[in-house]
């Protein structure tokens, strides 16, 4: 298996597939990556030589945040947010949607499961 920082990228699957799973790259940024290092035809990770895999390792070292880094950095902000105690930071600290979603009927992943509520007695 080729190791890309600090990830094993599977040997089977194609490059522009196997670059996505590295945190921090998606699908359009692994075709840059691909295209930057000169890479033709999407080969497979177990046919790529070890020159191509090298340049592809520094293009990621050298222009992106990527995996550890990038993690620390959106935990940050959004310590960041909740320290000073905006509305986003509200919102993540009750674990509810940031971002205007309503919660009147869903939102169940960030609010958990149904509670029943039990009928009141006359």
């Amino acid at each position: 298996m080729a190791i890309i920082s600090g990830v094993n990228i599977p040997d089977n699957k194609r490059l522009e597939v196997a670059l996505t799973r590295v945190y921090g790259i998606g699908p359009v940024v692994a075709k840059e990556i691909i295209e930057k290092a000169g890479v033709l035809d999407n080969p497979r990770v177990k046919d790529l030589p070890e020159a191509d895999l090298n340049r592809i390792r520094e293009i990621i070292d050298s222009d992106l945040v990527v995996e550890g880094d990038l993690r620390r950095d959106v935990n940050q902000n959004i310590r960041r947010l909740i320290d000073i105690g905006c509305y986003r930071g509200i919102r993540h600290r009750k674990s509810l949607p940031v971002r205007g979603q309503r919660t009147k009927t869903n939102a169940r992943a960030k609010r958990g499961r149904r509670m029943a509520i039990s009928r009141k007695k006359e």
